[in-house]
């Protein structure tokens, strides 16, 4: 059975009675979790942390998934391979720092699971190849080209196709299991046919249409502190109508390749967004990354934070996630894309600046505007100014020493805000004299932007309690949270929903 979820059939409704058949395939961010495509918006290995995840094939299908690490300054991929989820199979993994004892080190991914990987192991290191200019075609950028660049970032799973059930393909990846075998001891059947079959043997086991049906999660744990930041994925469905498989070491698919040629009238792939007054928005982008980047649009993201550092133990930290900006600003790699919703070309950094505002328990609010250009050293405590593919934003009186006061990121901002606790808004579409999506062509022909930035990301807090009594005396004890950013969205154009 290929499930989909009740979101995407009431939006299906919705579509027919407006005449637009096949909605329901166009790309969406998929609010009950399911999708084509998992974004998981930070991983880390700073603090002596490791980042756990799992991905989860909720189908009656195989999947044939990439899985890309890419590194949180510009997104320069780390680390990507295949792996092939059996029908109803999950696949998890872990990655942690490679030498625990050196901060400079880089990260590594360690998994003792038996779905099937093209290039086994239980061990894979990260490399510096996709930014250091090693790899031919994937030329340096500006960022460090340290290997402890590596230590924190992002990751993507992408379904390339579904596995024709029957197929040698299909049975090679099933686990072999049944009655009388012991839970989490079946294996897959023979992984050594997926890691020494070719392309095309692989391609021609695969169904020609992908679906959905993957959900997955991460957690940031720190095992002797006893903090466990646990999140679920961005589900994107929709994603593409065709098979997309690669073999591991390609940087496609990508994100750059939604493609709904179907339904699509003017471009490659039809987006559909509800804009902040719950109206149903469908556009055509030319390009792949703007459809993708549409249903990630915001014009301000709003969330909590609670600096009771004296009294609770408290710290906040914002993780911003902005999962297309590589399309946008590396012109090494993307070199004829416009820079638009960005503003600045990756030259080590490039900086977004946005209104921040900040208001306590009571209602008292305090209003800060943009930067000077160029920044001032004083910048950062006074505005959310985000220079990274991933950024860690933290709410604090001083300027953090060793990291983020959280997550211990080195991707990391810092805000004064107003009060001990409250909630803050960062305006995503006024800084750097507007953001807005490029123009993108609504079903009725006219045009229409969507205002702000494609943003992703989470609140994390965590209240330390070092007076708890234990048999030897005071025990140290964590409470951990994590909390989705809200957002809202808007655009501009003829459109009615615009209008």
């Amino acid at each position: 059975m290929k499930r989909n979820s009740l979101t995407t059939a009431v939006v299906a409704g919705i579509a027919g009675v407006a005449g637009f058949a096949g909605l329901a395939n166009a790309v969406n961010l998929n609010p009950d979790g399911l999708g084509q495509v998992l974004i998981y918006p930070y991983y880390t290995v700073n603090k002596g942390q490791q980042t756990i995840l799992s991905v989860v094939n909720t189908t009656d299908i195989g999947k044939a998934v990439k899985v890309r690490f890419l590194e949180g300054y510009n997104s320069r991929e780390v680390l990507d391979f295949n792996v092939f989820l059996s029908p109803h199979d999950v696949w998890v993994a872990a990655v942690t720092a490679a030498d625990a004892a050196d901060d400079a080190s880089g990260g590594k991914l360690l998994t003792n699971d038996s779905s099937c990987i093209v290039q086994p192991g239980t061990v894979k290191n990260f490399v510096t190849y996709g930014f250091d200019g090693t790899t031919p075609g994937q030329g340096a950028d500006a960022g460090p080209q340290t290997i402890d660049r590596t230590r924190e970032g992002y990751f993507e799973v992408i379904t390339m196709g579904d596995i024709t059930p029957g197929s040698q393909l299909a049975n090679a990846i099933t686990h072999v299991g049944g009655s009388g075998v012991a839970p989490g001891t079946a294996v897959p059947a023979d992984c050594s046919y997926v890691a020494g079959a070719s392309v095309a043997t692989i391609e021609a086991d695969l169904e020609l249409t992908p679906t959905g049906g993957l959900f997955g999660a991460a957690a940031v744990v720190n095992t002797d502190e006893g903090t466990y930041f646990g999140y679920n994925a961005d589900a994107i469905d929709g994603f593409t109508e065709s098979v997309v498989y690669t073999d591991s070491g390609s940087l496609q698919p990508s994100l750059q390749q939604a493609s709904t040629p179907s339904i699509a009238t003017n471009g490659v792939a039809r987006s559909y967004v509800f804009t902040g007054e719950g109206r149903l928005l469908t556009v055509d982008y030319a390009d792949g990354a703007d459809a993708v980047s549409a249903v990630f649009m915001a014009d301000a993201i709003y969330n909590e934070y609670n600096r009771q550092w004296d009294l609770m133990g408290a710290s906040s930290d914002w993780i911003i996630t902005f999962p297309t900006k590589r399309f946008y600003v590396d012109k090494v790699l993307y070199p004829t894309n416009p820079t638009s919703p960005f503003v600045q070309a990756f030259n080590g950094k490039s900086n977004i600046t946005a209104a921040f505002t900040g208001y306590d328990r009571e209602e008292q609010t305090s209003t800060l505007g943009g930067c000077d250009s160029p920044v001032g050293p004083d910048c950062f405590a006074k505005n959310p100014v985000l220079p990274y593919e991933v950024n860690a934003l933290s709410f604090t009186a001083e300027k953090p020493t060793n990291g983020s006061t959280v997550l211990g990121s080195h991707l990391n901002s810092y805000i004064i805000p107003y009060g001990l606790d409250g909630w803050a808004q960062i305006d995503l579409a006024s800084g750097d004299g507007g953001h807005a999506l490029p123009r993108g062509v609504a079903t009725d022909g006219s045009d229409v932007s969507l205002r702000g930035l494609p943003v992703t990301g989470f609140y994390a807090t965590n209240i330390i309690n070092n007076q708890l009594q234990g048999p030897d005396g005071n025990i140290l004890a964590n409470y951990s949270g994590v909390y989705r950013h809200r957002a809202h969205r808007s655009c501009v154009g003829t459109e009615a929903a615009c209008s």
